[in-house]
């Protein structure tokens, strides 16, 4: 039973990245699923979220950039994430119930 967090890498302000989030050894789809972020010196944050049924919440500093979806076709869900900033610079984890993913880095860099 795990996550594998994907996707991340160095991108210019103003572009974008999409991340996934896949599972193994359980159904993805049957649990609301949560992308969190980490930035050097600072706590972990939830950034979006989506519920079994496709409900989505997101943080307050990615509205509008950030889109949270699930194909449970391939027990997976992303994130788009358009207009980047170098305060989006962080390792991104996915979590569902009490598993986290290993997590991947996202770096906004000029």
């Amino acid at each position: 039973v795990q996550l594998q967090a994907s996707g991340g890498g160095l991108v210019q302000p103003g572009g974008s990245l999409r991340l996934a989030c896949t599972a193994s050894g359980f159904r993805l789809s049957v649990n609301a699923v949560g992308w969190y972020r980490q930035a050097p010196g600072k706590q972990r944050e939830l950034v979006a979220s989506i519920t079994r049924r496709g409900t989505t919440t997101y943080a307050d500093s990615v509205k509008g950039r950030f889109t949270i979806s699930r194909d449970n076709a391939k027990n997976a869900v992303y994130l788009q994430m358009d207009s980047l900033k170098p305060e989006d610079t962080a390792v991104y984890y996915c979590n569902t119930e009490a598993i986290w993913g290993q997590g991947t880095l996202v770096t906004v860099s000029s």
